[in-house]
């Protein structure tokens, strides 16, 4: 009688299994500690709405508290009515924002994109010195980088706060160049047998498939020229073009002198600052939570 023998199996890499991930259970106290971190780090906020509702009485006084006692609700249109352009600065910051992340996305695309696909020699020398470039302080390139934009003649213009962000950054570029490396080559290589050229794959096959993370490109790129302070106020002299994250500065200077600044007026400028970036993550977090670069499956999905 015939016995089937059962093949043995050698123990290699393949048959390592990850370890089970263990649920913790929620206890009254992990509730508790949840909620007690949540309201140390949510009592900055509320003591911001509160000051920003508060009468122009209360801030000659100085009698502020985090739990609001006052509802001025016209302090948010009576900021925009102030001998500043209020209204202007929050033009200014759409305008330098928009096409930031307009820039950001199209060139570290393509650019993280040819680092994961196109075979050239050197490539990956090349890959290490943009990497290297993170760990150059930005306080050492300010000034070369202010004295090329004068020469060029774009000082107290848009143009140094938009302009670089057209040739990405090494960040961007990793972060793309991870995710495509990811992806199957049998893609491109089906689309090429097809007619289509590096550009024709790119824009036809990959750009759809790097849709998550061009959105956290997108985001990340938002919520750093949208609060940059430092950018504008080195750039821009004039008033009528300053975005809203230096003007926010200037309605302290508004005061006159012995008089305490109109910190009511003040705060309701931070909210109108830090509220389209609370709307931007929480509109756009999925694509952060889908931008795997690990396993680069979020594409393909």
């Amino acid at each position: 009688m015939a016995t089937l023998a059962t093949p043995v199996r050698k123990r290699g890499h393949e048959d390592r299994q990850a370890p089970a991930v263990r649920a913790v259970r929620a206890t009254p106290f992990t509730y508790g500690t949840l909620l007690i971190v949540a309201a140390i780090l949510t009592t900055p906020l509320v003591f911001v709405g509160s000051i920003a509702l508060s009468s122009d009485a209360t801030v000659n006084n100085g009698a502020f508290t985090i739990i609001p006692r006052e509802f001025h609700w016209d302090n948010f249109s009576r900021v925009f009515g102030t001998e500043l352009p209020v209204g202007t600065f929050l033009l200014n910051s759409v305008l330098i924002s928009l096409f930031s992340v307009v820039g950001q996305v199209l060139s570290s695309g393509l650019v993280g994109y040819a680092f994961a696909r196109l075979r050239a020699p050197g490539k990956n020398t090349m890959f290490l010195v943009v990497i290297a470039t993170m760990m150059i302080p930005t306080q050492i390139t300010m000034i070369p980088q202010f004295i090329l934009f004068r020469d060029l003649g774009w000082v107290n213009t848009f143009l140094p706060l938009i302009v670089p962000n057209f040739f990405s950054n090494a960040f961007n570029v990793f972060l793309v160049r991870q995710f495509v490396s990811r992806l199957p080559s049998e893609l491109d290589e089906a689309a090429m047998m097809d007619g289509l050229g590096f550009f024709g794959v790119y824009r036809r096959i990959m750009f759809p498939m790097l849709r998550p993370v061009l959105i956290a490109i997108g985001i990340f790129t938002l919520t750093h020229t949208w609060g940059d302070f430092m950018g504008p106020l080195i750039y821009l002299n004039d008033e009528s073009k300053m975005p809203l994250a230096l003007g926010v500065q200037y309605i302290t200077a508004t005061s006159q002198a012995g008089q305490a600044p109109p910190w009511n007026l003040v705060m309701v400028g931070s909210i109108l600052l830090a509220l389209p970036m609370i709307l931007v993550y929480y509109l756009g977090q999925k694509y952060l939570y889908e931008m795997d670069i690990s396993g680069g499956s979020a594409g393909v999905k």
